[in-house]
């Protein structure tokens, strides 16, 4: 089924020089082409067609705009926060994944707010933003964090003084858009990567992905806890090893994680352990590499096997694989303890009994 067309109109230019917008088959002029006034302009009125109002033309709307411009703006607000991210948003002296989302999340803002003063962005703008996103064909889970990235930006500048509560407050109004009613899209849940899947890129791949391939696999750890593993890290003196891993997804919420070594896996890592140093990386290779290593041997089993062809599949994939195999043979506490879903953060028993069921589902499926 064809897409509706996009509910918000563009910002264009006319033959005249000055922007236009176009609203019920009508140009209306908005003033010098990618001025601050004619983007406040646009503003304005693409909140009043997503709100579902009359869209004003008079010059006493215009006048309105005049006074709200000496304000700060939500173009400077964005700035001034991704500022702020770019020094927060840190692990190990390397930005996150987390400072790409919200650029992503923040350039409709931008592209249809920027102009606008923060403390005149309102509900129905905020929904106009995301009517943007849906439009750019993300799906609905993505919408709705990014509006919650958006509403972020908005309680930093409440935060640090530079909007008010009460623009904040009525942001928190616009409730997320549930499934089936919605244009945005929902996402097949992600499938584990099957046996047949993983074996069929064997020849296309370095034995460094594969060896990293057939650990994830048994372990069921993150891709970035496994790029990150040194010899030091890994305690060899049981017959289940055990990985203490330092900087992992959640370590600044104070949780710990340790991941389960079986055999399946210790053969791999001993392997590649036994000329190292003890602060050396085990996987030398980043992880968009190892993502991007993964995607290309599939295409390139595809195309030399037309006739039985595999679904693309991702290196987290496998994480699924393990959580699937293990809640078959064990349980879904087991699926906790192993892929770090429990709260470490509770008591000291809980943790060490949870890393008991770790330990155990390892030494038979690890």
């Amino acid at each position: 089924m064809a897409r509706k067309a996009n509910p918000v109109p563009s910002y264009l230019r006319h033959s005249s020089g000055q922007a236009r917008v176009r609203v019920d088959g009508r140009d209306i002029l908005l003033g010098e082409y990618n001025s601050k006034e004619s983007r406040v302009r646009y503003a304005e009125i693409v909140a009043q067609v997503v709100g579902g109002q009359t869209v004003q033309t008079c010059t006493a709307r215009r006048s309105k705009t005049v006074e709200t411009d000496s304000r700060l703006t939500v173009n400077e607000l964005v700035a001034a926060y991704l500022s702020w991210a770019d020094g927060h948003y840190l692990k190990n002296g390397k930005l996150t994944s987390e400072i790409h989302c919200l650029k992503s999340a923040v350039k409709p803002l931008v592209d249809l707010f920027g102009f606008t003063a923060c403390d005149a962005f309102g509900p129905v703008a905020l929904k106009a933003v995301r009517e943007q996103m849906i439009s750019n064909g993300w799906c609905r889970k993505t919408v709705n964090r990014n509006v919650g990235r958006v509403r972020a930006v908005f309680r930093w500048g409440v935060e640090n003084e530079m909007a008010q509560p009460a623009t904040l407050q009525r942001l928190q109004a616009v409730a997320p858009i549930l499934a089936g009613r919605t244009e945005a899209p929902d996402n097949a849940p992600r499938q584990p990567a099957t046996d047949e899947q993983v074996a069929a890129v064997r020849p296309f791949v370095s034995d460094l992905i594969w060896d990293l391939i057939q650990v994830q696999r048994a372990t069921g750890a993150r891709g970035g806890e496994l790029l990150s593993m040194t010899p030091a890290a890994v305690d060899k003196s049981k017959s289940v090893w055990l990985y203490s891993v330092e900087n992992h997804k959640t370590a600044h919420h104070g949780h710990s994680r340790t991941i389960a070594i079986g055999p399946r896996a210790q053969e791999v890592l001993q392997a590649r352990m036994q000329e190292l140093g003890d602060d050396e990386l085990v996987f030398p290779i980043r992880r968009d590499s190892y993502t991007t290593a993964v995607a290309r041997a599939v295409e390139k089993y595809n195309r030399t096997h037309p006739n039985k062809p595999i679904e693309v599949w991702s290196p987290h994939q496998l994480r699924h694989a393990k959580a699937h195999e293990i809640r078959e043979r064990f349980g879904l506490e087991h699926v906790q303890a192993t892929l770090g879903h429990a709260e470490f953060s509770m008591s000291e028993r809980y943790a060490q009994a949870t890393l008991g069921r770790a330990v155990e589902a390892a030494a038979v499926t690890g």
